[in-house]
């Protein structure tokens, strides 16, 4: 486009035809007229969209969204809990602390007013988020406990997998109560069904065991992964499970009762796991179409379940991507990583 001289009071309608005038091209009818190219179209009610957040002193082994949205749940290695406004400039607006080892993975309740952890300390912890304390301390594990998973609906039932080769099943309303699936070997994932009568959990044994909870027994098994399951997620719906593997494969398999025989339904790639072999976790977008995973080479994935396409290869962190989440009700996703930092960023709708 031509430099104007302002002086002479050009207009610059004549130099942008009303035909090929983009939507982001604003006009301003003044004595001094200039047209003003903004950025990309945002997606989001981000202050902008990049948000780095940064206050761990140590590696983030998990993240999560509240279920409303409005604020972000993080822990790792530091042993604390932090909570982040997720709107604004994304302040810290409280910390919790409790556990005596690295915290491995929490997640909120369904109503958003609980956290539930795991920490190598042995214990789980279930926090108050509005009161900002731990209301339980679950004991049982024997050893590093890996994984926490709650269920979605109903009594408040948490499942926990550990390196000491058992699978828990905790009510929390009932003081010293807990029942034990045990496994062959050490136990690094774990999640309910949608309904909670099964608990899918994954190991160093590289199979993903299905467990019926009226049996006590594995249901069935899902193989396929040739290196340790480092995260499983269930697919909102609850029909599918995703898992992330140190083979450096994702996958997605059919959990419904009747399903063929052959349960893995896709593979995705493209992420990688390497010598740290941290537990990088896994997840599906609300509406299903998008999964992400964590990655040891420092970027953020996105892949789209129709195609299997890396959508988004995210750059910025320095250390691997342990976990990852997308925003309840927004485009926007959340990655957090050994570098100690928490990336905000939009994407397309």
């Amino acid at each position: 486009m031509p430099i104007l001289d302002k002086r002479k009071g050009d207009d610059i309608l004549a130099l942008v035809p009303a035909s090929k005038r983009t939507k982001n091209e604003v006009v301003f009818s003044s004595r001094e007229k200039a047209v003003v190219q903004s950025g990309p179209p945002r997606t989001s009610s981000l202050m902008s969209m990049i948000m780095l957040l940064e206050g761990h002193q140590g590696d983030i082994f998990s993240i999560e969204f509240h279920p409303e949205g409005q604020y972000l749940a993080s822990t790792g290695f530091d042993r604390q809990i932090f909570i982040w406004n997720v709107y604004g400039e994304c302040e810290n607006i409280g910390i919790m602390t409790g556990h005596s080892g690295a915290v491995m993975e929490l997640h909120f309740s369904p109503d958003g007013n609980h956290l539930y952890t795991a920490s190598t300390d042995m214990t789980l912890g279930l926090w108050d988020i509005i009161a900002g304390t731990r209301i339980k301390k679950l004991k049982g594990h024997t050893s590093f406990v890996n994984s926490v998973s709650g269920a979605r609906r109903g009594p408040t039932l948490l499942c926990s997998g550990s390196d000491d080769s058992t699978i828990r099943i905790w009510d929390p309303r009932k003081r010293g109560q807990c029942y034990t699936l045990n496994n062959t070997y050490q136990v690094t994932a774990v999640t309910f069904n949608d309904t909670a009568e099964q608990v899918i959990s994954g190991g160093i044994d590289n199979d993903i065991k299905v467990w019926d909870l009226r049996k006590n027994a594995v249901l069935y098994k899902l193989k396929g992964h040739t290196d340790t399951i480092t995260g499983l997620s269930l697919s909102p719906d609850g029909s599918y499970i995703l898992s992330n593997a140190m083979d450096n494969t994702l996958k997605i398999w059919d959990v419904r009762p009747f399903a063929p025989y052959e349960r893995c339904v896709k593979i995705l790639s493209g992420h990688q796991h390497n010598f740290e072999k941290n537990l990088l976790r896994c997840a599906w977008s609300p509406d299903g179409s998008k999964v992400s995973a964590g990655s040891s080479d420092r970027f953020h994935y996105i892949w789209d379940t129709t195609s299997r396409r890396i959508l988004y290869k995210l750059p910025g962190h320095n250390g691997s991507v342990n976990d990852i989440d997308f925003h309840p009700k927004e485009p926007i996703v959340c990655s957090g990583s050994s570098d100690k930092q928490i990336y905000l960023g939009e994407i397309e709708t």
